[in-house]
Order: C-alpha cells, then sequence, then structure tokens
C-alpha cells in the first residue's frame, strides 16, 4: 500500500489513526533517511494511543516508554541506529507483548515472523528545492534542508495491514 502525505500535519494525522488501529503486541518499523519524518510519525502514533508525551527521538537512550493516560498500551519508542543486530535488540528487554513497539532504522533487526508487524518505508524527495549551479538539477552535494515541509510517499506492508486499512487512510486533514 502507497500513501502520500503532504506534510508535517498530514503525517502526524495518518499516525493519529494509525494509532488508534494499534494494540498492545502490534510492532511498527519505521525506515527512511535522516530527517525523513519517522519521529513526526511515531509522534502521531502517540497521540492516537493516548499516551504522555512529548515524544521525541529516542536516539541517545535506544528506546523510551510512554505510558498510557486512557488505559491502552503503552508506547515504547525505539531507535535501532546504532544497534548492529537483532540480538542487540533482544538485549534491550522490551515488552513486545504488552506495549506497542515503533522502532526507527529497525530494517532487518525484527524477525518477520512476529505475529503483528508493519513496515513503513518513507521516502521524501531529499534535496527538493536545492538547485545546482545556473539553475540546474540538485547537486549531490548540496546542503540538504532537514526540516523542510514536503511530500512524503509512505509504502506499507506486513500482517497489520488488513487491520490497518479499515481505518481511514485519507491524510488531507
Amino acid at each position: 500500500m502507497r500513501l502520500e502525505v503532504a506534510d508535517t500535519e498530514a503525517m502526524e494525522a495518518f499516525g493519529r489513526r494509525l494509532g488508534a488501529a494499534l494494540r498492545a503486541g502490534d510492532l511498527v518499523l519505521l525506515t527512511g533517511p535522516l530527517g525523513a519524518g519517522k519521529t513526526t510519525l511515531t509522534r502521531g502514533i502517540g497521540e492516537g494511543l493516548g499516551i504522555r508525551g512529548p515524544v521525541q527521538s529516542p536516539t541517545f537512550v535506544l528506546a523510551r516508554t510512554h505510558p498510557s493516560l486512557v488505559g491502552g498500551a503503552p508506547l515504547v519508542h525505539v531507535d535501532a541506529y546504532r544497534l548492529s543486530d537483532a540480538l542487540e535488540l533482544d538485549d534491550l528487554d522490551l515488552d513486545f507483548a504488552g506495549s506497542v513497539v515503533v522502532a526507527e532504522w529497525a530494517a532487518g533487526l525484527v524477525d518477520e515472523t512476529h505475529p503483528a508487524w508493519l513496515e513503513i518505508v518513507i521516502e521524501r524527495r531529499t534535496g527538493a528545492g536545492v538547485a545546482g549551479e545556473d539553475g540546474a538539477a540538485p547537486r549531490a552535494d548540496a546542503d540538504l534542508d532537514l526540516e523542510a515541509d514536503e511530500p512524503r510517499t509512505l509504502t506499507l506492508r506486513g500482517p497489520l495491514l488488513e487491520r490497518i486499512q479499515e481505518h481511514p487512510a485519507d491524510t488531507s486533514e
């Protein structure tokens, strides 16, 4: 399934709808380049779950747990960038069964036999609007504006996709 999100607000709105569809035991894997919107999407998921925030990138702590304020599953937000394999992820001793786990940079680190997972690949037009000399195409070495509020393309796959599709996926709010 592919979705287009127009901007940061639309990414968070999609995350809210996604969070409302998730439950304990669900695993969401986020993949995309730096500045793609992984943490922005997670912030929306957290709002949809009704967790205590704020949701920030867990880069320096590897994993951060946000308890529910509405009696639902907590959100465990993982930054797997520094993890080299699935054993290191397992060493974090995460409560996969009792939480909704959202893992950034986790492609290849989680066994796809997990019964309830969803992978979301986020693509952005990196360098959009950064022209080369004489108005030419963007240079490969151009400084990228990682905070640019530009459209993203989301590609979703995994066993959770059917449940997610039962909830509206319109991102035009």
